[in-house]
């Protein structure tokens, strides 16, 4: 075929020793612009963002250029191309899906750098959007009330086609927390009821006034239909006690410190008072000879 021929040509030599020099001149530049990105600019997020867009433009350019380099002379180039893509489109499935999948976060933005999400099992704070995958560093699994494990998680893009994506910071900025104290049976629990609601009001309620103005600009976009944001105590009856539950807002990355502070104050709280106990697990082993069954007198 012709164009074959024209490809395999006598400039073939020209053609890679020009592609290596536009790979190697992109790079060059590249690298001095970032060197003075790094040097003057000092906030985080923005050198970031220069790092990302200057990665997106050296790779568009050399993509491009190259390209022309080894277009020119093809006179059967619609042919080529064609049958190129097939060929590409099969090898390179998952790729390919994990550039469309970056397409979507670029233009949807289900999330952006320092979002936390879940997907497919993982919770994390996005670090990173590449062109094929996205990085987060790894929240929970092994640690508890959603602490970092130091760990980086490379997600593909081309889940957040095809996967369910929860994004704990966008457009609502807070989550409900709840602490759950159990009591025992003999407490005064409408004493500890009203030791928890005062504890509750203290840490919720400045939260709840800064949420309710949030909700207020997020319902502008989503139909978000919070109408109560106070904090809460809820009562329900355990195995082993009564269990009283504080249902507070709390900042995303704010519940175990927060939980924390209201624990603090309930064991202070609790210890002043003679009537309230905390219930735990306990056994009680009878002697039938001297108690009698459980449930029955002894015989006297």
């Amino acid at each position: 075929m012709k164009y074959i021929s024209d490809f395999l040509g006598r400039t073939i030599q020209e053609k890679i020793l020009v592609s290596i020099a536009i790979i190697v001149l992109i790079w060059v530049i590249k690298r001095i612009i970032l060197k003075i990105v790094n040097v003057r600019i000092k906030d985080v997020h923005v050198r970031y963002g220069w790092r990302k867009g200057l990665n997106y433009t050296s790779t568009a350019s050399t993509i491009l250029f190259v390209g022309l380099v080894w277009i020119n002379g093809m006179r059967s180039f619609a042919t080529y191309f064609g049958l190129l893509s097939a060929g590409v489109s099969i090898a390179l499935k998952d790729p390919i899906l994990n550039f469309a999948g970056w397409l979507f976060i670029i233009t949807q933005q289900p999330f952006k750098v320092g979002d936390r999400v879940e997907i497919k099992g993982h919770i994390g704070d996005v670090i990173d959007i590449g062109l094929f995958q996205f990085l987060m560093i790894e929240v929970g699994n092994w640690v508890d009330a959603d602490q970092s494990t130091g760990r980086i998680i490379h997600i593909p893009n081309e889940l957040t086609l095809t996967t369910s994506l929860v994004n704990y910071s966008k457009g609502f900025p807070f989550i409900w927390n709840e602490v759950g104290v159990l009591i025992t049976f003999e407490s005064n629990w409408q004493k500890a009821k009203r030791i928890l609601e005062e504890i509750a009001r203290k840490y919720g309620e400045p939260v709840s006034e800064i949420a309710r103005k949030s909700i207020e600009q997020a319902s502008r976009k989503y139909a978000i239909l919070y109408k109560n944001t106070a904090p809460r105590v809820y009562t329900s009856v355990e195995d082993s006690g009564v269990m009283l539950t504080i249902r507070y807002l709390c900042r995303v990355r704010n519940r175990r410190g927060s939980a924390e502070r209201i624990w603090e104050d309930v064991l202070t709280e609790f210890a002043k008072c003679y009537d309230i106990d905390l219930a735990y697990p306990t056994e009680r082993f009878f002697n039938n000879v001297i108690e009698g069954k459980p449930g029955t007198r002894p015989k006297s």
